[in-house]
């Protein structure tokens, strides 16, 4: 074991916020005590540039880079280690970095886990270690708490790909580079490495594999192999089953059956050409070895067995063991796979594996008639609804299908159908390749139109909307001879793309009745089981009825919108396809029908998850937040745009991301959590700029003003919303905007500014008419009644209560509450005032809406009234708080930082954060400072504490910003 100082340089790190603020943790302790952190991830994802960064972080004390000796022995003893880092930790604290651990000998690992056991935490000693997670953690390691890396984000590969070629790559090369690195910032960097200038900027093609045997054994540091000739068939198996697998893991039963096929006799070499070998019935043998008998032999540490199940630790492992096999190998296991699985009656997947043992990269002997044959019969399999299989599946089979074609026009065709699968799948990334290359001047333009109407669906969830708009209006041109109906779907499409833009002279242009057409077959490729595009899956009068309702709409003919967007909600009362409920659930949107929009995207939501369909699941719920919105429902909204974040980041919706953080910052307005709000309000933001998402734009900058508004700051409130709702250039999305007028005219009538208030009420009664909001009519009274000389205010604030009562919704009806309260109170009319408070008060909190609910008690404290249901007294409301709860409020009253408390009791600063809101909401404090108060007086009643001292004060001002 040797070590040697730091020599500190710049590292760049790319998404690795999380890991870094673990390791930041452990470098701010050192100097006070010591710790153990083990990263962790398969080659290529950073672990030498992250433990890099933290020696270069750590100012505090010397760094110690240790290593195995030349011979790989351990060459200090355990006691003249400790000597060491005790020695050295005596002056200063020591940070000790020990990178690729797992490649030192069990002599190394075990002195330096002795000299790990022995160390105590006064010694001030830091031990920051890395291992390659493509192979079981050594058991000396196994007890150190561990950072995970994981594949890089989109962003960050991205930012990582822009840095590293100068952002000079043409799109199409950029999106195939992103593709095939999966996320692997080592592999990416390999592949960019790999092509000339020329291939960078798209002039000449990409070579093929773009992630060749080379590139991936750069990263994975060699080519794996198995002890044995076993072993090493059992690897490249498992490798060429996880090809079509769904998941990470693959049947061990098929891998059993597999190497049956492949080594029918026992004994023979690794490479010696397999025979025909007995027909065996796959299937999950969940006690069996997959090997050539029940104990033939140890599972290679590259594999995990769980139960019947099996899978690389490691997914660039798995594709470098399939790259690197020699071809003869490589097709022989595939037809191995081919066999088990058609004995098995397995079609799509047999044909995979079939095609790919009669050719490859290198392809093997075989007439262009029986590649012509297989890429015929896959194309038509994947496209048989009764064959049972994934969006991913069918996307492969399509792509496999394509590779083996010669006709351009049937290739395009077939690429075009693998990126609509890819999409469906969630995969806008694997779609956006496939697209470019089903690029084809030749191909006919019904072929070119359903590739364009697939781009444009893509970049409508996941790119600028401008671009999606353009791109679907030419899908419309290039149907409208050959399949109309899909042209008019694409057009619907395409006035979505302008809705998300906000360009109202573009929806409505794109809207135009389109003209009568007669009943065709579908488009090509159209049959499968799901439409990406959701053209098939519309039948032709919800696209019309749409249209014609949707301009209506938008021209402010409300008698000619209803009837047509009426038929659109009716039959997604009957339908059962995601599609089509999802224009219905928009559709009961745009008339103001909350239940029916509520019912028809709960409707899409469960026939989406039914068909396995990732990519409408995020849309969905989108509907369904939107609904619950509208209803006053804000818990719920938030619940369903949970889940719609999860999934919209998981299938790489950034844009349906967007909207789904919107809908969180508008919920989390209304709550005791403006940190929460800012985060969500940023991210929102941070898309709908770049992607020109004027709706999405326009829902996070009001959620950040109502935040203000809650919190007592109407000036900072209608700065923000008088961009948003004011005439002008910056004005919000057209469809929009109204929502917040009632938000910015309470905060301008308490900044002084009535006369911006009255501008906007002409356009909010137009609204308030048009019978699209439930809520308008009351909050239209209610902003009369803000504006209005007393002698009719009194009337307006009871017609407001009036309206609210047949609309229903808690929060908005407890707004008008709180604001006549208020009004009351001014007018020393104490008795009426207080009941309306406490209404209000008791409406807010049956919503969940903190910050309001403060606003309610400090107009009760003022009338010399206790809150509703929170006690007296401060001792009675620190009973509701629990033990742990209890423990957090006092240290933070005694000036504690969150990162303190944390480390004081033990757990994570996210804990700390949660049960503080949970504090705060209970005491119905707003403010550290405001609660150090509290803790004080119930301290003082209890004689627990003396007085805090007067020098914590300035302390608690300081991090009253936290929260």
């Amino acid at each position: 074991m040797t070590g040697e100082t730091t020599v500190r340089t710049a590292v760049r790190i790319h998404g690795r916020s999380t890991q870094r603020k673990a390791l930041r943790a452990l470098l701010d302790a050192l100097p006070h005590h010591g710790g153990h952190l083990l990263v962790a991830g398969e080659p290529g994802l950073g672990r030498t540039t992250l433990l890099r960064w933290a020696a270069r972080s750590f100012r505090a004390g010397p760094v110690l880079h240790l290593g195995p000796g030349p011979d790989g022995g351990a060459h200090v003893t355990v006691e003249r280690l400790l000597d060491t880092l005790r020695a050295a930790s005596a002056a200063a604290p020591v940070l000790v970095c020990a990178d690729d651990a797992h490649l030192w000998d069990a002599p190394a690992r075990t002195a330096l886990d002795r000299a790990v056991r022995r160390l105590s935490t006064a010694d001030r000693v830091g031990l920051l270690l890395s291992v390659a997670s493509d192979r079981a953690v050594a058991p000396e390691f196994a007890r150190l708490p561990v950072v995970h890396l994981d594949p890089l984000a989109p962003s960050g590969a991205a930012a990582l790909l822009d840095d590293a070629t100068d952002g000079v790559a043409a799109p199409a090369v950029r999106e195939q580079l992103l593709a095939e690195a999966e996320g692997n910032p080592a592999l990416l960097l390999a592949l960019v490495r790999r092509l000339s200038p020329a291939e960078l900027r798209g002039h000449r093609p990409l070579p093929r594999p773009l992630a060749d045997a080379a590139a991936l054994a750069e990263v994975a540091g060699g080519a794996p192999s198995g002890p044995s000739a076993h072993a090493r068939d059992l690897l490249l198996t498992v490798a060429a089953a996880g090809r079509v697998a769904d998941g990470t893991d693959v049947d061990a039963g098929l891998v059993h059956d597999a190497l049956r096929h492949l080594r029918p006799e026992p004994g023979p070499g690794p490479h010696a050409e397999p025979g025909p070998g007995p027909r065996a019935e796959p299937g999950p043998r969940p006690h069996a070895e997959p090997g050539a008998g029940p104990r033939a032999a140890p599972v290679p540490e590259h594999l995990v067995l769980a139960g019947d199940r099996l899978r690389f630790r490691s997914p660039l492992v798995r594709r470098t063991v399939h790259a690197t096999a020699t071809p003869e190998r490589r097709r022989a296991v595939h037809r191995a796979l081919a066999e088990a699985l058609e004995t098995g009656g397995h079609r799509l997947t047999g044909l995979l594996h079939r095609s790919w043992s009669l050719g490859g990269p290198e392809p093997a002997p075989a007439s262009a008639d029986r590649l012509a044959a297989v890429a015929d019969r896959l194309a038509a399999v994947a496209a048989d609804a009764a064959v049972p299989a994934s969006h991913r599946l069918r996307a492969t089979a399509y792509a496999r299908s394509a590779e083996l074609t010669a006709d351009g026009a049937r290739r395009a065709e077939r690429y075009t159908a693998a990126a609509e699968q890819a999409l469906l799948a969630g995969r806008p990334d694997r779609a956006r390749p496939l697209l470019a290359a089903a690029r084809d001047s030749a191909a006919p333009a019904a072929v070119r139109g359903r590739a364009e109407w697939v781009r444009g669906v893509t970049e409508l969830r996941d790119g600028p909307v401008g671009d999606a708009h353009q791109s679907l209006l030419l899908a419309a041109s290039l149907l409208a001879a050959d399949a109309p109906a899909d042209a008019a779907a694409a057009a619907l499409a395409a006035a979505d793309a302008a809705w998300a833009a906000g360009d109202l002279p573009a929806c409505l242009a794109t809207l135009t009745p389109e003209p009568p057409h007669r009943p065709e077959n579908p488009a090509p490729g159209s049959d499968g089981p799901a439409d990406a595009r959701g053209a098939a899956a519309h039948p032709a009068a919800v696209v019309h009825d749409h249209r014609v309702g949707m301009r209506a709409l938008l021209e402010g003919r409300l008698d000619r919108a209803g009837a047509p967007l009426g038929q659109v909600v009716e039959r997604g009362r009957t339908e059962d396809r995601p599609q089509t409920l999802l224009r219905s659930a928009a559709a009961a949107l745009l008339l103001g029908d909350v239940d029916a929009a509520r019912s028809g995207g709960a409707r899409a939501l469960a026939a989406a998850r039914q068909l396995g369909s990732d990519t409408l699941v995020p849309q969905a719920l989108e509907y369904l937040a939107y609904a619950e919105l509208r209803a006053g429902r804000h818990p719920q909204a938030r619940t369903h745009a949970e889940e719609g974040l999860r999934t919209a980041l998981r299938t790489g919706q950034r844009n349906t991301a967007a909207h789904h953080r919107a809908v969180l910052a508008l919920a989390a307005s209304i709550e005791e959590e403006p940190d929460v709000v800012a985060r969500h309000v940023t991210a929102a933001l941070d898309t709908a700029r770049r992607h020109g998402l004027a709706q999405a734009a326009t829902l996070a900058q009001w959620a950040a003003a109502r935040a203000d508004l809650g919190r007592g700051r109407p000036y900072d409130a209608a700065d923000r919303l008088g961009l948003l709702v004011l005439p002008g250039p910056a004005r919000g999305h057209f469809a929009v905007w109204r929502l917040a007028v009632p938000c910015f005219v309470e905060a301008a009538v308490l900044a002084g500014r009535h006369e911006d208030a009255r501008t906007v009420l002409t356009d909010f009664a137009d609204w308030a008419a048009f019978g699209a909001d439930p809520q308008a009519a009351a909050q239209l009274a209610r902003c009369h009644a803000l504006l209005a000389p007393g002698e009719h205010a009194d009337a307006l604030y009871r017609r407001a209560l009036d309206r609210h009562d047949e609309a229903g919704g808690d929060f908005e009806r407890a707004r008008t509450a709180l604001l006549y309260g208020k009004w009351l109170r001014r007018r020393r009319r104490p008795r009426e005032a207080r009941g309306r408070l406490g209404t209000a008060l008791a409406g807010f909190e049956r919503c969940g809406a903190g910050v309001w609910a403060a606003q309610a008690r400090d107009e009760l404290r003022a009338l010399g009234a206790a809150p509703q249901g929170t006690g007296t007294g401060a001792p009675a409301r620190l009973g509701l708080l629990t033990p742990q709860q209890l423990r957090i409020a006092r240290h933070v009253a005694e000036g504690a930082t969150n990162r303190e408390v944390a480390l004081a009791l033990g757990v994570s600063t996210r804990t700390v954060d949660y049960h503080l809101r949970k504090v705060f909401a209970a005491l119905g404090v707003r403010s550290r400072l405001e609660l150090a108060r509290r803790v004080g007086e119930a301290e003082q009643d209890h004689e627990v504490q003396g007085t805090r001292e007067t020098r914590r004060v300035g302390s608690y001002e300081k991090t009253g910003a936290e929260h």
